[in-house]
């Protein structure tokens, strides 16, 4: 279960890093544009991030959204074939379900914050988005 949640949550960072880290490179008139308002660094790098930080999560979302009816989960199968009643096999289903979907709201977030803080940047940003 935690190679599970590990795996997924690292998916969720790789997305939304790649995503935020584009827009960025992408939308730096907006940056500056956020900056000329008199908006602190970290707000500006915000409205240019925020609208990408839920696409992250859209892989994990339609795989929970499909689980039951096209596929048939791991979770459920291991604890069908090691003995399980149904409803123990669909207990550690969800049990899985909502820890992945918890775990990546979580790394999304806390990239989001560090990004904001300027921590999560790549070398070509952080010397780029000087305020």
């Amino acid at each position: 279960m935690a190679g599970i949640i590990i795996g997924g949550s690292m998916s969720a960072q790789s997305l939304a890093g790649r995503r935020c880290f584009a827009a960025l490179r992408e939308e730096h008139g907006s940056y500056e544009a956020a900056l000329s308002i008199g908006l602190p660094r970290p707000m500006a790098i915000g409205e240019v991030v925020e609208r990408r930080l839920p696409e992250a999560l859209v892989p994990a979302l339609d795989q929970t959204r499909t689980v039951g009816l096209v596929t048939l989960p791991g979770a459920f199968v291991g604890v069908l074939l090691g003995g399980g009643t149904p409803i123990q096999a669909g207990a550690a289903q969800v049990l899985v379900l909502v820890g992945l979907l918890a775990a990546e709201t979580v790394t999304v977030v806390v990239a989001y914050q560090l990004m904001k803080a300027s921590r999560l940047l790549p070398p070509d940003l952080r010397s780029r988005l000087i305020a």
